[in-house]
């Protein structure tokens, strides 16, 4: 596992050389979205409010809404509405309510169309107010409809004083007069009662419940619509590829220090040589599909590399190429002959091996072969003193250099030592006539070095 840290410089980085990858896979999740919007029919939302006279409780109030969604209530609405295929147990999963400031009860319909959003908020609404009004007055309880028969007993009761006052005369005796001032007295005290049982009954206040307009028509689509999919779909696509890259280089098992390439093919390390970053003008390309689309999106193009340096100049790189050379003539200084391997499909590696051939010479005299890294295979000495390895740096594993570092062995080679080579920038060259000897020789070499002597 890679234990660097993930930076922002590091995403950046992975974003601007996987643009064209990122850029499709936002439009693939595009796509997506936008054929999860047409599986998923467009839903409309509108709400009718319903004002609750009087003083209410918090917790009346959210008891109130859970009645205003009750299957009741909702059973009722879709019986009044009378849709073709939709029954109460369906509806139920389509209206709610709750309860807002003011002792309003805001209740909300969900449908496919605006027109059926609206009436299915103003049928719950109107059945809400008719239901609550009948568990409160109307109902067939004993225990609620006990003030409503109460009262009815005391305008019975009263209009029972006014015919006895009537029956005791006009007051012409003095026991008339009694009888009457008593049937008055009764009157007042009844009268007293019954508006005291008024204001100490809340929900004789509480039952005149009042729908406050119809519900508005929606003019737009409830969440999530069309266009939030979509923007949606390219967004979790973009955000899945760059985690998944970003994963893979924190779980990349490829070696990038020297010591750890140096313990895997069992060698010493005799320099770092560079090539230049620029593209390659001869060598040739693969003409297969999966190589045009990997070319097109850039996914050929490592990018959990750190860019490039740019270079001093041409003399400078020369000079590492000379030293190298001669660190292997101190090594060898009797046999003038090595067999330099390149793991297949390196080809920062192969231009650096072919520079090297070039800088050589005929001392020591170098032949560069290509060996694949998964069935590695060397070919067997000849008159060669042994194998000088050259390689980019973090683009193999441990595993695929021991393996060609075993090839060596199973072919009689001894690994004499290790070339790692890395691309820089070149500086633009200060004037037109100045010459480029240097860089020339490299690349002829690295087209025509493999399988080849110098």
């Amino acid at each position: 596992m890679n234990d660097d840290t993930i930076r922002l410089v590091t995403i950046g980085r992975m974003i601007r050389r996987r643009r064209r990858l990122l850029a499709v896979l936002a439009v693939v999740g595009a796509l997506v979205g936008y054929g999860v919007s047409l599986l998923v029919p467009p839903r409309y939302t509108t709400s009718a409010s319903v004002l609750l006279p009087g003083a209410w409780e918090e917790r009346e109030l959210v008891t109130q809404a859970e009645i205003a969604t009750s299957s009741v209530v909702v059973d009722r609405a879709a019986a009044a509405l009378d849709w073709a295929g939709v029954s109460g147990g369906e509806l139920r999963d389509q209206v709610s309510a709750k309860a807002a400031d003011g002792n309003i009860i805001k209740i909300s319909g969900t449908a496919d169309s605006p027109e059926r959003a609206q009436q299915l908020s103003d049928q719950v609404a109107q059945q809400f107010v008719t239901f609550a009004a009948q568990i409160t007055g109307d109902g067939t309880d004993p225990e609620a409809a006990a003030p409503e028969t109460l009262r009815q007993m005391v305008v019975q009761t009263s209009r029972r004083i006014t015919e006895l006052a009537d029956a005791a005369g006009p007051g012409q005796t003095v026991e008339s007069v009694q009888t009457r001032t008593e049937l008055a007295k009764l009157r007042t005290a009844l009268q007293e009662a019954v508006n005291k049982l008024d204001q100490a009954d809340p929900v004789a206040n509480q039952v005149n419940m009042v729908v406050m307009g119809p519900a508005a028509r929606p003019a737009g689509e409830a969440p999530p619509t069309r266009t939030q999919l979509i923007v949606a779909g390219a967004l979790l696509f973009l955000l899945l590829a760059v985690i998944g890259h970003l994963t893979a280089a924190r779980m990349s098992r490829r070696l990038r220090t020297e010591p750890e390439i140096s313990a895997a093919l069992g060698s010493e390390l005799l320099g770092t040589v560079e090539v230049s970053g620029e593209q390659r003008a001869h060598q040739p390309e693969d003409r297969g599909p999966r190589a045009r689309i990997r070319r097109l999106l850039a996914v050929d193009i490592r990018w959990d590399l750190p860019a490039p340096r740019t270079s001093g100049d041409d003399a400078g790189r020369t000079i590492r190429y000379r030293r190298v050379c001669a660190r292997l003539r101190d090594r060898l200084p009797d046999h003038r002959r090595l067999l330099v391997v390149v793991p297949d499909g390196d080809e920062i590696a192969l231009r650096a091996a072919g520079q090297l051939v070039a800088e050589a010479g005929s001392d020591p005299l170098l032949r560069v072969v290509e060996v694949s890294v998964s069935q590695p295979m060397v070919p067997d000495r000849d008159d060669e003193s042994g194998v000088l390895v050259v390689l980019s740096a973090g683009s193999w594993t441990a595993g695929e250099l021991t393996g060609i570092a075993e090839a060596c062995a199973d072919a009689a080679h001894e690994v004499v030592g290790i070339v790692l080579a890395g691309t820089v920038w070149a500086r633009p060259a200060r004037s037109a006539g100045r010459p480029r000897d240097a860089a020339t020789p490299a690349l002829a070499v690295s087209d025509n070095a493999p399988g080849g002597s110098a």
